[in-house]
């Protein structure tokens, strides 16, 4: 984040490069200091998710006030920064609560992750990568950078937080990851009329994200079922869960990896294939979280965290 910092800073101070810049990235000078803009919102955002995350480390914030503030940011991030789903939809106000209510729930789900060493991290930068071929295919020079600076951030990261960890990265890390992804699975742009027909490409973040998605939706399932806050920790997890079975946390976080990969793989093929294709990749995508719910599933007294 300091090396964008750093670029934002540089570029207005030193406005005499503007237009070279511009043509670089071929797009016009007038976009390209529109998006210079939207990312100071972007700073704002990460800062307060940070801020958030970092006091919730140090002195255990309450789940709602927390929830209210990722709102906030998520609404800032939508309605400021360009942080929206457009395709289809004319109404600004309409578009900006779907992507704040989106982005709250990856913020969570990658917060969720971050209940074994290298889950999260491993995770973001599997579907971060994923993100960036899309952006790359669609020419989009400012979203697959800012997906190369947070693969990169959490490649170097992973190599001390991959089990056994020698860091941790906390709520301040996960929600700030969450948020960066939410970014890029809406600010990427799938569907391109001009060139092909193929608008249920749009589906494509919802494989990508199908893994982290499941045992968010599965976890808060479980506790709610149980008569437990959602927001409370314990370990049901997916990654908990195969632990139980055997797995060392090494095995575990691969599983994940290799659960996510199966999952975005089959996404990049969704530019390619007809509508049968479509169906075969999403039938994949079920069968793979079948796969994680068999593994996952436990005799009745296992239904509770340790």
């Amino acid at each position: 984040m300091a090396f964008i910092l750093v670029a934002t800073i540089a570029i207005k101070v030193f406005p005499v490069h503007l237009n070279c810049l511009a043509q670089t990235a071929n797009i016009e000078l007038a976009d390209f200091l529109a998006k210079i803009n939207q990312l100071w919102f972007l700073f704002l955002c990460i800062f307060i998710l940070f801020a958030l995350g970092l006091l919730d480390d140090i002195k255990s914030l309450s789940p709602y006030s927390k929830l209210i503030v990722q709102f906030a940011v998520a609404i800032i991030a939508a309605a400021f920064a360009d942080i929206r789903v457009e395709l289809f939809i004319e109404n600004k106000i309409i578009t900006t609560a779907i992507s704040a209510v989106w982005i709250v729930l990856i913020i969570n789900a990658f917060n969720f992750l971050d209940n074994m060493d290298g889950a999260c991290a491993g995770i973001a930068v599997i579907a971060s990568s994923i993100l960036f071929t899309a952006a790359a295919l669609s020419g989009q020079v400012f979203v697959g950078g800012l997906a190369i600076v947070l693969i990169g951030t959490l490649l170097g990261f992973l190599l001390f937080n991959f089990p056994p960890a020698k860091i941790f990265m906390g709520d301040a890390g996960s929600l700030v990851t969450g948020f960066f992804v939410a970014m890029l699975t809406l600010r990427t742009t799938y569907y391109h009329q001009a060139q092909s027909g193929q608008w249920y490409v749009v589906f494509m973040p919802f494989l990508v994200m199908a893994v982290p998605l499941y045992d968010f939706i599965s976890v808060t399932l479980l506790r709610l079922s149980q008569g437990k806050s959602p927001f409370i920790g314990d370990t049901q997890h997916f990654s908990h869960r195969l632990k139980r079975h055997g797995l060392t946390d090494t095995q575990t976080v691969l599983t994940l990896y290799l659960a996510t990969l199966c999952t975005g793989l089959g996404a990049t093929f969704l530019y390619q294939v007809s509508l049968a294709g479509v169906i075969l990749i999403f039938t994949q995508t079920i069968m793979v979280l079948a796969i994680i719910a068999i593994l996952e599933s436990t005799s009745k007294d296992d239904k509770t965290g340790n």
